[in-house]
Parts: C-alpha cells; sequence; structure tokens
C-alpha cells in the first residue's frame, strides 16, 4: 500500500478538480433542478419540518399501505423531500467532505488493486481493473434512488457519465504509476 501513495493522492487531486469543473463549467446537470410552482405556499408548508428526508404522502409505512394512504398516492404528489438547515451554506465543509469522499475511494481502490494486481504489471491491464473498481466505486451507488425514490433517470444516467470520467482519470494515474 506504501508504494500506492502517489497514486492515491494524485487521483484524489484530480477527481476533486474533475467534479468542480464538471458541476461549474459543463452545461449538462443546469437541467437537474426545477423550482416548484407556488413556491412561497411550499416554504410556508415545510418550514416546521426542520432538516432531514421526508416522504409524501406519508402513511403508516405499511405495506401494502392502508386505504387512506394509497387514496393519497394515488391522487399525488408522490414523492421524497431533503431539508437542510436554514441560512447560506458554505461551501468549505462541503469542499472538504468531498475532497476525503474522494481520498477514501482512491485508498479503497488502492487497496483492492493491491491484492488483485500484481506489481509489475502492464499498464493497460491496471487501467482496467482500477477504472473498473472506481467507476462501480463512483457510479453506481446511486441507481437504488431511481430504481426506488424517484430520483430521474436523466439525473443518474448523467451521475454515471460524471463517474465515468472519473473512473478513467482514476485509472490512468494508477496505472502510470503502479509499481515495477
Amino acid at each position: 500500500m506504501m508504494a500506492l501513495i502517489v497514486p492515491i493522492l494524485l487521483s484524489t487531486v484530480i477527481v476533486f478538480i474533475a467534479s468542480a469543473l464538471i458541476w461549474m463549467v459543463m452545461p449538462h446537470h443546469k437541467t437537474d433542478w426545477k423550482g416548484v410552482p407556488s413556491e412561497d405556499a411550499v416554504r410556508a408548508a415545510l418550514k416546521s419540518a426542520g432538516p432531514g428526508a421526508y416522504r409524501i404522502p406519508w402513511g403508516t409505512g405499511g405495506w401494502p399501505p392502508d386505504d387512506a394512504t394509497r387514496k393519497k398516492l394515488d391522487e399525488g404528489p408522490v414523492g421524497t423531500i431533503t431539508l437542510t438547515k436554514p441560512g447560506m451554506r458554505s461551501m468549505n465543509p462541503m469542499m472538504i467532505q468531498s475532497f476525503l469522499y474522494y481520498l477514501l475511494v482512491s485508498f479503497v481502490i488502492a487497496y483492492l488493486a493491491s491484492r488483485t494486481v500484481p506489481r509489475g504489471t502492464e499498464y493497460l491491464y491496471v487501467f482496467r481493473a482500477v477504472g473498473t473498481m472506481a467507476w462501480l466505486a463512483y457510479g453506481f451507488g446511486g441507481v437504488p434512488d431511481s430504481i426506488w425514490f424517484g430520483k430521474p433517470w436523466s439525473q443518474t444516467f448523467k451521475h454515471l457519465v460524471d463517474a465515468l470520467v472519473f473512473a478513467l482519470l482514476t485509472a490512468g494515474t494508477f496505472a502510470w504509476r503502479w509499481p515495477a
């Protein structure tokens, strides 16, 4: 693992920069979010809820749903809502958490690769192995949100494309700096 410190740190920094560029420069995420009709009324209705994850309609939680919940489901709207604490959110904690997330992913990939890919392995083999690990790590954790919670598949697809970019950058870094 010590021989992989350089690719771990390099891939972390490269993916962090790529992520920032994707979200700040590239146009494909500009349509991910929309405003709600009557925003002021929705805000007023949710004000007392506080930070957390919510489901609407809320029923007893059993399956199948009781008649009252089924009626609400049929009438709509149906969805999940995530609320954060009020106020302007500082980017600094989120940027630090993102960096630490990329570092953790690179570390776990390094661990898996160090146990499955021998030293001195050719570039393309390392690239394929690490790239597959990285795409799985960066991309596929969000798929269940579309399956179970109604996240638009277009957002999930874009996330998978972003994750593929991160995976290719991670794979190239590890393959380039793989120990001889």
